[in-house]
């Protein structure tokens, strides 16, 4: 890791990011039809502080965390960047059945992997919209930052709370298929992390909720759940039934560690 001269802020030179779709970038989609996300945003306010600056993404949509240990821990370990940010877990609290005990030990696994290969690891509170869903996983959540907290203070780690901020549960920062983050959202992800690592803050209030708006109307809700569940919750149920996943036989978004170029 460098040190700017003209700034206390770090500079890191390299950034690798593993983990799902909140890694991956969705729903933060781009006119080319593929898909930015807080990872991107991070590493382009990274590069512009840190010439010759390289960023890897190894994340998929719908892994779970068995599939980041075997799928893209060993890879990034071996890249020896400064930052690495491992977000993974939160598919496997979403599934009927789950054994906490098994995604600890492999989040576990994977941090223990990772810590000795890296200036500083990242680690996160996922964010979790508002509503039902929330209530009826909160325990399995709140156990694997339970575990999190702890992998943090054994391997020095920094733990972004996403979960604890009140604009990330608002569900106006949340795409319509109610799973993944807005670009706003993931531009406060990005700034959230940002600060962590020790950078100045360029919006001191990310965490706070966009300004109040009328709801919608009674009639407008229900056409907008049926929707969804046409579009994305049946589609979703039937993936958990079939033992499918919206990520099989897809790439890693990023796979090597390269120079990041900023627009």
């Amino acid at each position: 890791m460098q040190t700017n001269p003209a700034s206390s802020s770090p500079a890191h030179t390299s950034f690798v990011a593993l983990g799902d779709s909140f890694t991956e970038g969705m729903s933060d989609l781009l006119p080319d039809g593929t898909y930015r996300g807080w990872a991107d945003l991070l590493a382009a306010r990274m590069a512009a502080v840190a010439p010759g600056f390289r960023y890897a993404n190894l994340a998929v949509r719908g892994k779970l965390i068995q599939q980041i240990v075997d799928e893209q821990v060993e890879t990034a370990a071996a890249m020896g960047a400064d930052v690495i940010t491992l977000v993974g877990g939160l598919n496997d609290t979403l599934r009927p059945k789950c054994d906490m005990v098994r995604v600890q030990d492999l989040l576990t696994e994977a941090v223990e992997r990772l810590a000795p290969h890296c200036e500083r690891l990242v680690l996160m509170h996922s964010p979790g919209r508002r509503g039902p869903v929330l209530e009826r996983f909160r325990p399995r959540m709140e156990a694997l930052f339970a575990s999190i907290d702890e992998l943090a203070a054994k391997h020095d780690a920094l733990v972004v709370d996403l979960y604890g901020a009140p604009a990330l549960g608002d569900p106006r920062l949340w795409d319509v298929d109610r799973l993944h983050l807005t670009g706003e959202g993931h531009r406060r992800v990005a700034e959230a992390v940002w600060q962590a690592l020790g950078h100045p803050a360029e919006d001191p209030e990310w965490h706070l909720p966009p300004e109040a708006t009328l709801p919608p109307h009674w009639v407008a809700r229900r056409v907008e759940d049926a929707r969804f569940a046409r579009r994305h919750l049946l589609p979703w149920i039937g993936r958990r039934l079939t033992g499918r996943s919206s990520g099989d036989g897809l790439p890693p978004k990023r796979p090597e560690l390269l120079p990041y170029e900023t627009a």
